[in-house]
């Protein structure tokens, strides 16, 4: 099949297939709204974890004894949205005893999506040595993330943490969920309305592939995607499942749902998704 621009617009732009997409920005804006009241006492916000005026992480603090820190990265292509729209998510595993660490990134075309995969990895480094002010314990550390969040997911299980700092161990990451991922990012590049802002070069594209790179570690991969979502969005998590087939876990049905809703799912304490992420976590 020769694919041109029009194929790529309908397989891998959400905002065409789900041309509402403003109205579940401004529900996550209420609902997220809510959840910073639920969460006041237990919230540190606007943490710099590294030099970008855009590294800024929000910790909320399990109620009880924190069973794990779970890393939450939110998508948009790499260019666009915030925690702050985002953090309705954290309340459910605050609840179930999970420390929920929601982060924010520099966002294209200011910087590269290379640049963006190291202030990541900066995030889960600084998480990994800082949780434990925090309560969480070190070596109980996961990542989960959406969409842009779900590529950079991946590339956190793939990295060489020893390579990136020396104080670091082998495995700083215990398992990862992603949700809606973006796995070989070639396709993005052609995606005219989306490659305007990130600015893929074929020789990038390539090298923030997690389907290019092996898993660092035996540390499992967990995935989902929306019954509604785009083929694109069906292809790469296929993709991804065969190329790491050798860490890869469960994934999770969310057959009612398109790449937005799919979230809600995630933040649902009765969805299949949320209790994947407790499962991945070992939380009962």
């Amino acid at each position: 099949m020769n694919k041109d621009a029009a194929y790529y617009e309908s397989a891998y732009n959400p905002r065409v297939a789900v041309p509402e997409f403003n109205d579940h920005f401004e529900r996550w804006k209420k609902r997220s709204a809510q959840a910073q009241q639920t969460l006041a006492g237990r919230a540190y916000n606007d943490i710099a974890y590294g030099p970008d005026s855009m590294q800024k992480l929000d910790i909320y603090r399990a109620k009880g004894e924190s069973q794990a820190l779970l890393i939450y990265i939110h998508g948009g292509y790499w260019r666009a949205l915030d925690k702050s729209i985002q953090s309705f998510v954290a309340p459910p595993f605050v609840e179930r005893g999970v420390t929920v660490a929601s982060i924010n990134y520099a966002l294209c075309p200011t910087v590269h999506v290379q640049d963006i995969v190291l202030q990541v990895l900066q995030a889960c480094a600084w998480l990994y040595r800082n949780g434990p002010n925090f309560g969480a314990p070190r070596d109980r550390l996961f990542v989960s993330g959406h969409s842009a969040g779900g590529h950079l997911t991946a590339i956190a299980l793939a990295a060489l943490w020893p390579k990136f700092s020396p104080d670091l161990p082998g495995k700083v990451v215990q398992g990862g969920l992603s949700i809606s991922g973006v796995y070989d990012v070639e396709p993005v590049m052609n995606t005219p309305s989306v490659n305007v802002d990130v600015q893929l070069t074929p020789s990038e594209a390539r090298r923030v592939s997690p389907v290019y790179m092996p898993p660092a570690t035996n540390a499992p991969l967990y995935t989902a995607v929306g019954g509604k979502e785009q083929e694109g969005f069906h292809e790469q998590n296929r993709l991804i499942r065969t190329k790491w087939k050798s860490v890869i876990k469960d994934d999770f049905p969310c057959p009612e749902d398109n790449h937005f809703t799919i979230l809600d799912r995630f933040a649902d304490p009765q969805s299949a998704l949320f209790k994947g992420a407790l499962k991945m976590m070992g939380v009962k």
